[in-house]
């Protein structure tokens, strides 16, 4: 027994996030201090005073999507995410495609951000001290400090984000405190959410940003294997990420809105995007608190990027595990539990992206962040309508006790909306980028390019791996990976499977009723089966209020998710 379990590969390590944990990843992924300051102005100016019911009604609907989601959730237990949820519900090509997308999608996200680094970081030196370091080894450095994050345990990250998110959102709330102890400008006003102010044709713009404000939150799943009671700890996480996010944005965006007064607002926010937030921290709280907002508008992206470094090293190791990307790529550090190799190739990807962009002479923020960026975050918001659409059809075909509201009514609601949003920022996209038509033309064709050659890619991999395609997204009878006792043996307090007939007994092949006839729906041995079981504007759309307002906003989230 002892040599059997010392040949034993090392897995992920079981049982180590909390609900607290998982939201600090997905938190840090949008990034709240660099949406705020580098975003939320540009809202201002577009949508005025109503900007604040923007970020509202986005939250709104993203919770909408979040009910159908985290359902999901509780009977899909692969460590697949996005891409397994689409392929048990819309099947294994759209499945495998997504899988496409989402490795494109989260790459872009945070590899783009590495230019939101260097320039910000550039900016707050100057601001500080008046120096202009040069945004390339900043970049690269940010790589390798990212890639050690990565490279340690999980619970080590969680430590790390816990701290800089506390930061970042506790600069914010001084501000806050601030303006409403001196009672702002005029004194407070609610007028921000008096329909006159919010439905205005400015508000499809602030629409567009606030919905790349939340991306990162939909990663709290691909934590599943590291968390602690799964099936609670992740629905808890994706709710706390998406109501504290939207109700922080609006909140923070009112405040500032009150720091200059409804009547004057909107010329501030256009006279200095840039310093908008600056201004108000400088004048209700002191010059000492805008300093460290230069220093927290840097630790957010870095916050940000570890987030998204971390999402992405797990979309990889799932992929090695399915036999889609080399099995290299799904090796487990012995000591640390995470995926080291994922990790030092995702770091060598943004390290020969960012030199590809420095050698060409591009700029860091209105090319590398914003050319890479917006395809990403567009990726994103392309596979939470797909999993909208994968959760419907999932419930109509599987036996299950979940409600109509959770299967049916939130995700077609969802879908709806999100098709809209995807129309709208895609429609906008030359407010994130401010480049030529042709550019943000070929920006927006990415992720529909992207569907396209995955859906080749698993056409080809049924004809030329026959093995891998029939086992894709497999539900797994036991974690993999599951290191503590019983983890083959469902709670059937926790597990929603285990009160199903038959969920007791982990061995589909015993002789239950009806096993002889099994339901090609739902046994993933039965001939003809699909075992394909399990499967945000910009890691939040932000641009660093020390950039310059000549400089388009980002749909980063990292602002810049898992």
């Amino acid at each position: 027994m002892s040599s059997s379990t010392s040949d034993k590969p090392p897995g992920l390590r079981t049982g180590t996030l909390g609900t607290a944990d998982i939201s600090f990843f997905v938190v840090s992924a949008a990034a709240p201090l660099t949406v705020m300051a580098g975003v939320a102005p540009i809202a201002l100016v577009l949508g005025g005073i109503g900007a604040p019911a923007g970020y509202l009604l986005a939250g709104i609907t993203l919770a909408i999507f979040a009910v159908g989601f985290t359902t999901m959730s509780r009977h899909v237990r692969s460590g697949g995410a996005f891409y397994a949820y689409i392929a048990q519900g819309l099947g294994k090509p759209l499945g495998i495609a997504a899988a496409l997308v989402a490795m494109v999608g989260y790459n872009g996200m945070e590899i783009g951000v590495y230019g939101l680094l260097g320039s910000a970081t550039s900016d707050t030196a100057g601001a500080l001290w008046g120096v202009d370091p040069p945004w390339l080894p900043i970049a690269l450095a940010g790589l390798l400090v990212i890639w050690y994050g990565g490279y340690r345990s999980i619970d080590f990250g969680a430590k790390v984000l816990g701290v800089l998110l506390v930061a970042e959102t506790g600069i914010l709330v001084l501000l806050a405190g601030g303006v409403l102890l001196k009672g702002g400008a005029n004194g407070l006003s609610l007028a921000s959410f008096a329909p006159g102010n919010v439905l205005v044709p400015g508000t499809a713009a602030v629409l567009a940003f606030a919905f790349s404000a939340f991306t990162g939150f939909e990663s709290t799943v691909i934590y599943r294997r590291e968390a602690r009671d799964p099936a609670r700890t992740i629905p808890r996480a994706t709710y706390i990420a998406v109501g504290f996010l939207g109700l922080f944005y609006a909140f923070v965006v009112w405040t500032v809105i009150q720091a200059f007064g409804d009547d004057k607002v909107v010329a501030a926010a256009a006279g200095d995007t840039g310093g908008l937030f600056f201004a108000a921290i400088t004048t209700y709280v002191g010059p000492w608190a805008a300093d460290l907002m230069h220093v927290f508008i840097v630790t957010s992206i870095i916050a940000s990027l570890l987030a998204f470094h971390n999402a992405i090293n797990r979309y990889a190791l799932a992929l090695a595990e399915e036999g889609v990307l080399p099995a290299a790529l799904g090796r487990i550090h012995p000591r640390h539990r995470s995926p080291y190799v994922a990790g030092l190739a995702q770091t060598v990807l943004g390290a020969g992206v960012v030199l590809g962009f420095a050698a060409a002479g591009a700029d860091p923020y209105t090319q590398l962040l914003l050319w890479v960026n917006t395809p990403g975050m567009l990726g994103l918001m392309a596979l939470m309508l797909l999993a909208a659409l994968a959760v419907v059809r999932y419930f109509r075909r599987v036996p299950h006790r979940e409600g109509a509201l959770r299967t049916l009514v939130a995700p077609v609601t969802a879908a709806v909306l999100l098709a809209l949003a995807i129309w709208l920022v895609a429609s906008k996209v030359a407010l994130f980028t401010g480049a030529s038509p042709t550019v943000n033309a070929v920006l927006v064709a990415v992720v529909p390019a992207v569907l396209v050659l995955g859906l080749l890619l698993a056409y080809r991999l049924r004809r030329t791996r026959p093995e891998v395609y029939a086992h894709f997204a497999e539900e797994p009878h036991t974690d993999p990976h599951a290191e503590l006792p019983g983890a083959a043996n469902p709670d059937p307090h926790t597990d929603p499977h285990a009160e199903l007939p038959g969920a007791a007994n982990p061995d589909p092949h015993a002789e239950l009723p009806g096993a002889a006839n099994p339901d090609p729906h739902t046994d993933p041995h039965a001939e003809g089966a699909d075992p394909s079981c399990p499967q945000p504007p910009t890691s939040s759309s932000s641009t660093p209020a020390s950039v310059p307002p000549n400089r388009a906003a980002t749909p980063l989230s990292p602002s810049a998710t898992d």
